[in-house]
């Protein structure tokens, strides 16, 4: 059967030997099982979420910090039975919750898998993605993720052609976080240790020289959803290691301090609450081996 789970439509046959856009098999491919400590406090929190990294993307962002699995097809595949085992073993290792790392070209296989596993896992499920996602595959998931953690790129068509060869990102992502939200609400639980167990949790990566991008999208997100829907995570950790080669003089460099603090400031005014990094984060020693 052919893929049409993304926003990209590819109908390219992953059971075969071509691959679509995220250059991945219909089989699970997952670089790296374990748990993270660098997530935000309420899905970290002290003990770590427990990550699975999935191989491929359907967004491939030129300044991908994970670029060895979204690019590079970096992993093993792995059958619903092994990974619910990979799963499984997180949770006795004391994770906090599942966390599933750029997930949405395996939608409707995680859909499966998770209705498997639902019985036996005992902690929230985290779907963290680019919110570059298609509606119709996201209603597969209603009842089986209990966090969205959607990181929102951005505004401008133009920059989402450049950088991510997908000139409909704003518009299809806006469509995606009304549908998370329908699914989790705009209300947050959370355990007695402070973790969230139910809600949603969105990222903006702020990009050097897009500072006007970002107050685009921060202002009309603020439009379309107000700001009690979502906690906003906003993250100054872009580092240009992983963007030599694009054709972009301005992914070269680190933020500045101004571009972030001027971002943080309209966060703050347009009465977002949430969470924001320090910029000493924007290092590469934060990225997992895989």
């Amino acid at each position: 059967m052919v893929c049409r789970q993304c926003p990209r439509e590819c109908q390219i046959d992953r059971h075969g030997e071509s691959y679509g856009f995220c250059a991945s098999p219909d089989a699970f491919l997952v670089a790296r099982t374990g748990l993270h400590a660098w997530e935000e406090p309420p899905i970290s929190g002290t003990r770590g979420s427990g990550t699975v990294f999935f191989g491929g993307c359907n967004l491939r962002c030129v300044f991908c910090q994970n670029r060895a699995i979204s690019h590079g097809g970096v992993g093993r595949k792995m059958d619903d039975g092994a990974l619910i085992d990979a799963m499984l073993r997180l949770q006795d290792a004391g994770a906090h919750n599942i966390n599933l790392v750029t997930p949405s070209h395996y939608t409707l296989q995680l859909a499966r898998l998770l209705e498997r596993a639902r019985s036996l896992l005992h902690i929230p499920v985290v779907w963290n993605s680019s919110a570059y996602e298609s509606v119709d595959s996201l209603r597969a998931l209603d009842g089986l993720v209990d966090v969205y953690l959607p990181d929102v790129k951005y505004f401008s068509p133009a920059v989402s052609a450049a950088y991510s060869s997908a000139p409909d990102y704003y518009a299809v992502a806006v469509r995606a976080i009304s549908e998370m939200l329908r699914q989790v609400g705009d209300a947050r639980l959370y355990s007695d240790e402070g973790i969230l167990l139910r809600g949603m949790i969105l990222r903006h990566l702020i990009l050097p020289g897009c500072r006007a991008d970002s107050f685009d999208l921060l202002e009309s997100l603020a439009k379309k959803f107000g700001t009690d829907a979502f906690l906003l995570s906003l993250m100054g950790q872009y580092t240009p290691e992983f963007a030599e080669d694009a054709p972009y003089p301005n992914l070269h460099r680190r933020l500045t301090s101004f571009e972030y603090q001027s971002v943080q400031n309209l966060a703050n005014d347009l009465g977002f609450d949430g969470f924001s990094q320090d910029l000493t984060s924007a290092t590469s020693k934060y990225t997992p081996e895989f």
